[in-house]
């Protein structure tokens, strides 16, 4: 066994070597691009060549690689290549470790320089003020709903969409404690406390346990690291920061938590590839018959809505709104710039981006 054992993993360092040879080639076809993109200032991060490159490796795989695997292999690839071209910093809400940092990472690798910051405000700042390339925040999860603070600054600032991430939530708990019956108190979120209420009604044999909100996970798994008798509702990834054991893994309520992440530039346009949705603000007049107006134009242009989401307007005395709108397709097609010119209709563009299946 030990003969035929040594042999396999003999090939397997074979093959490890090979991939790094490949890998260095890759890399250097990377930089020949970079230095082209450097003349011509073009874009570095381009998520529609992404999906193209992706949707044809996975028609070409004919292995045991699955679609994801795939998909989190070359995700990391594209990110260690566009830091060869240009070393990107990305702001995202913080602190460390939080989910939002995870979807930035998802995207932008381990080699980009993560900046966390405080506040969803701070984050469209740093974008809007050019100290950052690229800005992750959320803007809806399939069980709470939307996040009204990022909407509301896409109406307020110039910026632009230039992603969207889709990232399953799940939650573990973390601790010192060996056994959970030494559990008294539980740090964390108190979103996190709702969306794992399940597990915490059922796990502590009807004892009454002591739940403490705290501003991030982050710091849950902190605290819970300091005191003993405790624990952590946090991501795998801010107990494995903290370096807090982890007790239970997905002790979400449900399995298909979800949430939705934009990546915010600063003019920023993708090219349209085959799967693209566009991000709308619409403002109407207070008047009977315009919402309908509105939305029987995009039913004439063959326009196909996903969402339409209403916000005060903020401005004046009356209770006047803007709509927040996504719609399936690239705003540089024919439809949408019919939409986009009727002078009937304000419109701001936010983006036109690649949609990523839930």
């Amino acid at each position: 066994m030990e003969k035929e054992l040594k042999a396999l993993r003999d090939k397997i360092d074979n093959i490890d070597e090979q991939l790094i040879d490949l890998l260095n080639q890759r890399l250097e076809q990377v930089v020949a691009v970079g230095r082209l993109k450097s003349k011509n200032n073009a874009l570095v991060y381009r998520p529609e060549r992404e999906l193209e490159i992706i949707s044809r490796l996975n028609t070409y795989n004919r292995g045991l690689l699955n679609s994801k695997a795939i998909e989190a292999i070359f995700l990391e690839i594209f990110a260690m290549s566009r830091n060869y071209e240009l070393p990107q910093r990305v702001a995202y809400l913080g602190p460390e470790g939080s989910f939002t940092h995870q979807a930035a990472e998802s995207r932008f690798g381990a080699m980009s320089d993560y900046i966390p910051m405080n506040s969803i405000a701070s984050v469209f700042e740093s974008v809007d003020t050019e100290r950052v390339a690229f800005g992750v925040v959320p803007i809806e999860n399939n069980q709470v709903g939307i996040v009204s603070e990022t909407i509301d600054l896409l109406a307020e600032r110039e910026l632009t969409i230039a992603a969207e991430v889709m990232l399953p939530i799940h939650f573990t708990l973390a601790g010192l404690c060996e056994k959970i019956s030494d559990i008294k108190r539980i740090y964390s979120k108190d979103v996190a406390f709702g969306q794992c209420k399940r597990f915490l009604d059922t796990s502590f044999n009807g004892r009454k346990i002591e739940l403490i909100p705290v501003e991030s996970t982050s710091k849950a798994c902190r605290l819970a690291k300091e005191d003993d008798q405790s624990a952590a509702l946090a991501s795998a990834i801010a107990a494995r920061s903290a370096q807090v054991p982890i007790l239970f893994d997905n002790v979400e309520d449900s399995a298909d938590n979800l949430t939705r992440f934009l990546i915010l530039a600063k003019n920023f346009e993708n090219q349209p590839s085959s799967n693209d949705r566009t991000t709308l603000l619409a403002t109407v007049e207070n008047k009977p018959g315009a919402l309908a107006k509105l939305l029987s134009e995009v039913e004439r242009l063959g326009i196909n809505l996903t969402r339409i989401e209403s916000r005060p307007a903020k401005k004046g005395k009356h209770f006047d709104y803007w709509f927040f709108i996504d719609a399936d397709g690239h705003f540089r097609e024919p439809k949408f710039q019919a939409l986009i010119q009727n002078d009937r209709i304000n419109l701001k563009t936010l983006g036109s981006y690649v949609k990523m299946e839930s």
